[in-house]
């Protein structure tokens, strides 16, 4: 695949993780893996201060679909209905047991491009706390979480492919501020007859830090389980995670990219 994101990067400072702790011992072995599903003996990836990225306000590029512009929930559905989350000052933001919003549209691989920001009032801990996620076909979700000083397994951290694979670092701003995805997805392929012949991929960059390196998804991404692929077209819609904490999202943008055999 040539997909280029041109990101600011700058150096990082990196600064010692959370000792393990936190998770389960009764989850299933991740196929491929040493380790279970959200386990609490997996180390947690080490922390960085990120440098400064895109913003609010830089539009996307002449090919891609803005479907998000802070005005309005056009490109958007809540259960076939108008979103019920809130709309103001150019973000949308969760509202709790309303459910979880998509795109009107499917695609298949994309890349993706948006900004969130957990809670400035930090309430709960681990998965508690500023808790949602990006959903690639409804199965593949790249965690939101804030994962600030706060002390969770290592596969259901900000930036992790969740119940998979934890985010080559934490590169988290603190509560409150704007963080920025960038991110590749590859959708699975399958032949005929519903056999796997190419997994899915996903690249991302959390605030410009990569997190995520063409890491293969070992099929679709669940709490506590581990699920093999099940045939489907190849295409789905992206959707963001009610989890019940009042997380916002803006300038969300995608582009198709051509497909890949």
């Amino acid at each position: 695949m040539k997909t280029l994101i041109v990101l600011t990067l700058s150096a990082a400072c990196v600064v010692p993780a959370f000792s393990q702790g936190v998770g389960y011992t009764d989850t299933p072995q991740i196929r491929g893996q040493q380790w279970k599903v959200h386990d609490k003996e997996r180390p947690n990836p080490p922390t960085v201060t990120p440098g400064a990225t895109f913003s609010n306000g830089a539009p996307p590029p002449s090919d891609a679909v803005w479907l998000f512009n802070g005005k309005d929930f056009s490109h958007w559905t809540q259960g076939g209905g108008a979103p019920k989350w809130k709309l103001e000052n150019g973000y949308m933001e969760v509202v709790g047991k309303s459910g979880n919003i998509a795109t009107k549209d499917e695609f298949g691989d994309a890349q993706v491009h948006l900004e969130f920001a957990t809670p400035s009032k930090v309430e709960g801990e681990s998965q508690g706390r500023g808790n949602s996620g990006v959903f690639f076909h409804g199965q593949f979700e790249v965690q939101v979480l804030d994962s600030h000083n706060n002390k969770t397994y290592a596969d259901g951290q900000a930036g992790a492919l969740y119940g998979q694979w934890p985010p080559l670092v934490n590169a988290i701003r603190p509560p409150g501020e704007w963080n920025t995805y960038d991110i590749v997805f590859e959708a699975p392929r399958f032949d005929a007859a519903g056999k796997l012949t190419k997994p899915g991929y996903i690249t991302a960059f959390l605030n410009g830090v990569c997190v995520q390196n063409r890491q293969e998804l070992n099929g679709p991404t669940n709490h506590k389980a581990t699920d093999p692929y099940k045939a489907y077209s190849g295409k789905g819609n992206l959707s963001l995670q009610d989890h019940g904490n009042p997380t916002r999202f803006r300038n969300i943008w995608l582009r198709p990219l051509g497909e890949h055999n």
